[in-house]
């Protein structure tokens, strides 16, 4: 009888009498992760087709999937946060920093296609763009950058609508956090904790002196300190994304406007005098003094 591993190439590895090779009636890595439909969703409109477009697809499409498990992460953190589970809450938060540098290091990625090979194919585009990306305003929502307006974009498509109507009207997660320290005993005022949480968050004063008895206390509960930490590092890892994209979209078209219809690099400018925590930065002046 023949070696079973006699026909192994020569220095090629043996598979292990233990590997299943059969998956006719079992699930599969393809099935399991639905890679049929997964990477069949790719589909350049540009007529003949520019080999950069799949670049471009793709950049986006699994963007889009992290923006899904970070909005994921945000709203259980909210809900632990809910519950008084800081220590787990703070967990979903780190997981949500490790994704925001993924993002922001796939711009090198996209900073790749030059604007002659963008020129090439971005007119196919019409007036499809980022900013019109439904995920990305949720977590921007969940965050505190809220925009009753900007659910006017999505009108045409109910279930984006709907997600933003609901987060629009709901806590973010700095009201769940500042509502888990008026429990654990810290004066947040009841204007604060009573807040219209559709509008965007505004800067509160009264929040400062808070935060500096939380830094610089030697009683203070070692989750909540870290809690103030991570937020600064979510709002860090934002600008450093918007930064990026900026700077990515400037190399690659200039100036030109957006094709949604943004002024573009100037508009994109702007979002980085956004900010979601601006009580925590602004305690960071009073710290020593």
């Amino acid at each position: 009888m023949a070696c079973p591993h006699a026909q192994v190439p020569q220095g090629a590895r043996e598979i292990e009498d233990t590997v299943r090779t059969d998956f006719s009636n079992t699930m599969s890595y393809g099935s399991y992760l639905d890679l049929d439909r997964l990477l069949s969703a790719q589909h350049p409109v540009s007529v003949p087709e520019h080999h950069d477009e799949l670049l471009f697809i793709i950049q986006h499409q699994t963007s889009e999937l992290w923006l899904k498990l970070m909005l994921h992460e945000l709203t259980e953190s909210r809900r632990l946060m809910d519950n008084d589970e800081i220590g787990k809450a703070l967990k979903c938060l780190a997981r949500v920093k490790h994704i925001q540098k993924t993002l922001t290091e796939q711009w090198a990625v996209l900073a790749t296609l030059t604007p002659r090979e963008y020129a090439e194919f971005r007119g196919f585009l019409g007036s499809s763009s980022g900013f019109q990306s439904f995920q990305y305003r949720a977590v921007e929502f969940i965050l505190g950058n809220k925009h009753e307006g900007m659910l006017k974009v999505f009108e045409s498509d109910p279930d984006a609508h709907k997600l933003l109507s609901k987060l629009l009207h709901e806590p973010t997660v700095y009201d769940a956090f500042l509502r888990a320290l008026s429990r654990a005993g810290y004066a947040v005022s009841a204007e604060i904790l009573e807040r219209d949480v559709s509008k965007p968050w505004v800067f509160q004063e009264s929040l400062v002196p808070i935060y500096k008895d939380i830094y610089e206390s030697d009683e203070t509960t070692w989750s909540l300190y870290q809690a103030c930490e991570d937020l600064v590092d979510l709002e860090d890892n934002f600008q450093a994304w918007r930064f990026r994209h900026m700077r990515v979209v400037q190399r690659t078209i200039g100036f030109k406007q957006g094709t949604g219809g943004s002024s573009g690099v100037e508009f994109l400018k702007r979002a980085l005098d956004l900010t979601f925590f601006p009580e925590l930065f602004a305690v960071r002046t009073e710290i020593g003094k």
